[in-house]
């Protein structure tokens, strides 16, 4: 599964990523390496909230 994710230059220092199909979905880090660390514990979080409605652009099965 394929997620896009939005990667921003932080003010203090550092980056950080949003996922506009996971509305709330974003992370950060101080490198490249930490925020794709932190970018896949955020979706997996994010994807495993109970009673959430999943946003209605996002499909996990691409053939949908």
């Amino acid at each position: 599964m394929k997620i896009h994710a939005i990667v921003h230059k932080a003010e203090e220092g550092g980056l950080w990523a949003e996922v506009p199909s996971i509305p709330g979905c974003a992370t950060q880090g101080e490198t490249m390496e930490e925020l794709r660390f932190n970018l896949r514990e955020a979706i997996e979080g994010c994807l495993s909230v109970p009673g959430e409605t999943p946003h209605p652009h996002f499909r996990s099965d691409p053939r949908q």
